[in-house]
């Protein structure tokens, strides 16, 4: 089945809204080390344009599981990343965020299940699913990229 325009023009503003938010993040904290942010964007591009380009709801859908699989890889290296560089207390207070985060994640995801069901919003409800999935985790993603940034060694992950 193709894609509606009503579809379609939710995920251009889907793609509008995550690089929008990219540019606070945008800002180097130390100008001497790589742009963690700035690599995963790059690294991203492909997904968020194969989800773009995506002629199908099936296609779109399909591109997103791809996506999320990239952006939990993602997550997980961004943290790992970010525990490596912090010490001590500040460590621990990571790993309290993390875990609180992941709380507020799941909470999320079934918040965004239950919520775009299909006899509330119709054929794009699968798509409007994926890509509120999708904004949560690149959003998270690109915080502890933005953290990861500030420290002197940080290096590109």
């Amino acid at each position: 089945m193709k894609r509606t325009g009503e579809a379609g023009a939710l995920l251009r503003v889907l793609a509008l809204c995550w690089g929008l938010q990219l540019l606070p993040a945008l800002a180097i904290d130390n100008p001497d080390q790589p742009d963690p942010v700035a690599a995963f964007a790059g690294r991203a591009e492909s997904y968020e344009t194969q989800i773009g380009a995506a002629s199908t709801d099936r296609a779109a859908l399909a591109a997103h599981a791809q996506y999320e699989q990239f952006l939990d890889r993602e997550l997980n290296q961004a943290y790992s990343a970010l525990l490596r560089r912090t010490r001590d207390s500040r460590r621990q207070d990571l790993v309290r965020s993390q875990k609180s985060w992941l709380v507020f994640r799941d909470a999320e995801m079934r918040f965004i299940a239950n919520n775009w069901s299909m006899q509330d919003f119709g054929s794009s409800s699968a798509l409007s699913r994926a890509g509120y999935r999708a904004a949560l985790l690149r959003e998270r993603v690109t915080t502890l990229y933005g953290y990861l940034r500030s420290y002197p060694s940080a290096g590109a992950p």
